[in-house]
């Protein structure tokens, strides 16, 4: 018996030494654990693998709460260097592998990455929870915060303090015992249902393949479209035949194009029922289980609806004047979206097609329409747009306006081949960010175009942190035969996301809880979305549209059809993001559970706004990203709200001169710099010198006449 003993803990002994050589071994061998030791101390993603990830965020998890306890366990009396900023330094290791786990999960993907997505996520929830429902560090977070009159805060920390007790309230740190708990049990669940929605919509985007083998049902198509369906054939074990995907830079040119109304219908009815087939990707369950849930944390916080929970922090601050807002807008848009359907039904029937116009039938018929109207036919647009002179473009506004350079780097590390990395510069030289960019669509990226960083700019001991940024699109390939041609929309989103960038490159704030985008959502996209009217303006076309064969410039023939063609189509566009934005309202101004399914909810909420039927939100419910996976809940209005910033921003560039360097100067100083440090409508009116007018986005959109 006492030998067995002595060989039992003699093996115990032995297991013990193993697990901690194993461990040793972990830390040595998984990159987060070490210095990154990369240029410009970029993620080592030559090194990281999808086995670094869990060890590393447990690690993570568990270095922050010791951070967390050696603040509350502080006998000092709390201040705002021993408790606001110490928690705001705290979770380094956490937020550098978890930064790099979620860009990669939804750029470059895989079943692994997913299934540790859905692993990990109760555990991040339940560490938020513990910090944030934590009443200790509350306690302190509080005495600093009742005590700030007294305490000579500069500008940057008194909004850093603010945001840090907002913060804890809104997360529930009031709550009593019993409301905590069903409040991680929420947190929990939604965690992982948001991951699961997202999944969903790539599984579905990716299973399906229009497949056509009869070279006639191609009728229409360019031949750089149908050059690119045959290579998607090629690549996808089919070669010899066309596919046509659910990616927009593929569906899209195909039912703005494609003469086979049939084949246009099947299309669009897959794209369309994207989960909502009842099979295993089916979201109809998970967003109304989304949206319910969301309004009972609502009610347990102390808020009506989760709108009024989001709004509160926005600059729109109540659900009452988004609505107001977006009916302002509605009846102009459906107005004049009427009218386009009744001339798109007129050209049906001149080709014999009675019955109503079909959802599939819009775009195909609008650019008939455009090119007999206008003369302007947007395949005639594409060879001007090539990567190579879109991106020279790009990189010439923003030198014309704040004196950048970039220079792109061929010795740092990216996490798929397809990725290039840039360095920018001010005039000087003196290194500003760098910035990863990634175009093009493939099964590991989810659909749409976004900005995302994986070091945010800070300050630290005086000296600014460098960020590390990109962007990620979706857009037309190149072939065998020609470089990638973009679309103008293409054009647009990638000056759009560049103004995304540019929020994130150049900022220069002390903290990094108030760097760069980390603004309302309905600020946030001003940056982006005044990017946009430089790439359509007629004077910078000119200096940067260049054929991609002849490098002729665009002529000023073609410049004036598109300006003459300019609000053509508005109505449509119109309607349809509005009707995706009273959506999102209606789900989440819901005061308790909600009943049924996603598509009947939708349905409903469409009948109210009087949607016609040819047109449907551009975003429906089982397929809604933005509110259900992408942080945008009550908050998608936020386009069209930033909309009458940016067309009155721009306003004023156009009132003097499209390259304005004092106007330029301080939209950077004031806004592209700043940050989260000041309220929004406080930095624009630094800028502009007054409060935003919404008569530019009226006349922009044409929408000014139907107002008349």
């Amino acid at each position: 018996m006492k030998n067995k003993f002595l060989v039992l803990m003699l093996i115990g002994i032995i297991t013990t030494q193993i697990e901690a050589q194993e461990l040793k071994k972990s830390f040595s061998t998984n990159p987060f654990f070490n210095s990154y030791n990369t240029p410009y101390n970029v993620p080592p993603f030559h090194l990281i693998k999808n086995e670094h990830f869990t060890p590393a965020i447990k690690e993570g998890i568990k270095k922050q709460d010791a951070e967390i306890k050696a603040i509350v366990n502080n006998k000092s009396v709390p201040t705002f260097e021993n408790t606001i900023l110490a928690l705001e330094n705290s979770g380094k290791l956490l937020s550098d592998v978890t930064t790099v786990f979620y860009n990669l999960n939804s750029a470059n993907t895989n079943e692994e990455i997913q299934k540790i997505a859905t692993d990990v996520a109760p555990l991040l929830s339940a560490h938020r929870d513990n910090i944030n429902l934590n009443d200790k560090l509350f306690s302190r977070v509080k005495t600093v915060w009742e005590e700030k009159d007294k305490l000579k805060l500069n500008p940057e920390q008194h909004k850093l303090l603010e945001k840090t007790y907002k913060g804890f309230e809104r997360s529930g740190a009031n709550l009593n015992e019993k409301d905590k708990q069903r409040l991680r049990e929420l947190n929990s669940e939604m965690a992982v249902l948001t991951l699961k929605f997202g999944q969903n919509i790539l599984a579905e985007t990716n299973n399906y393949e229009l497949v056509i083998n009869d070279k006639e049902d191609l009728d229409g198509l360019s031949d750089d479209l149908i050059t690119a369906a045959a290579e998607t054939g090629k690549s996808k074990g089919k070669p010899g035949k066309w596919v046509f995907t659910l990616s927009n830079s593929s569906i899209m040119p195909f039912l703005q194009y494609a003469s086979n109304r049939r084949l246009r219908e099947q299309i669009w009815t897959a794209y369309k029922n994207r989960c909502n087939n009842g099979n295993e990707f089916d979201n109809n369950t998970i967003a109304v289980r989304l949206a319910s849930m969301r309004a009972e944390k609502a009610k347990l916080l102390g808020y009506k609806t989760h709108a009024h929970y989001v709004l509160e922090e926005s600059m729109a601050k109540t659900p009452e004047k988004v609505m107001e807002f977006l009916h302002q807008l509605w009846e102009p848009a459906l107005a004049k979206a009427k009218v386009e359907e009744a001339e798109i039904k007129q050209m049906m029937l001149a080709e014999g097609i009675s019955g109503v116009v079909q959802p599939y039938d819009w775009r195909y018929y609008s650019e008939k329409i455009r090119k007999q109207k206008f003369d302007l036919d947007e395949q005639e647009l594409r060879p001007y747009f090539s990567l190579e002179t879109v991106t020279a473009g790009v990189f010439m506004v923003c030198e014309k306006l704040y004196g950048l350079q970039f220079k792109e780097l061929k010795n740092v590390p990216t996490y798929h081949n397809e990725a290039t990395v840039w360095e920018v510069t001010e005039k000087n030289g003196r290194h500003v960010g760098i910035l990863y960019m990634d175009f093009y669509p493939r099964n590991s990226k989810r659909g749409g175009a976004w900005m995302t960083s994986y070091r945010p700019q800070t300050t630290e001991k005086g000296k600014r942190i460098p960020p590390v940024i990109s962007i990620v699109c979706n857009f037309s390939k190149p072939t065998e035969n020609t470089p990638a041609l973009f679309t103008f929309d293409e054009v647009t989103t990638y000056f759009h996301e560049f103004g995304h960038a540019l929020h994130g490159l150049l900022s220069d704030v002390t903290y990094k809880s108030l760097a760069g985008t980390s603004v309302s959502r309905d600020f946030v996209e001003l940056p982006s979305q005044v990017m946009e009217n430089w790439a359509a303006d007629p004077e910078v076309l000119k200096m940067y549209a260049k054929h991609y064969k002849t490098g002729q410039v665009i002529p000023d023939t073609l410049i004036k059809k598109l300006e003459n063609a300019g609000t053509y189509g508005q109505g449509f566009a119109t309607v349809e993001y509005l009707a995706s934005a009273f959506l999102d309202m209606d789900f989440h101004t819901s005061e308790g559970i909600i009943s049924g399914s996603a598509n009947d909810f939708e349905l409903n909420a469409m009948k109210k706004i009087g949607l016609i039927k040819a047109i449907i939100p551009r975003h429906r419910a089982n397929y809604f990203s933005h509110v259900f996976a992408g942080g945008y809940s009550a908050g998608y209005y936020s386009y069209i709200w930033s909309g009458v910033l940016d067309t009155d921003a721009f306003d004023q560039f156009k009132k003097s001169s499209l390259f304005n360097t004092e106007k330029a100067n301080s939209f950077r100083k004031n806004i592209l710099e700043r940050g989260g440090t000041e309220e929004p409508m406080d930095l624009y009116k630094k800028f502009r010198g007054s409060e935003p007018s919404i008569q530019p986005l009226l006349i922009k959109r044409g929408l000014d006449k139907q107002t008349k």
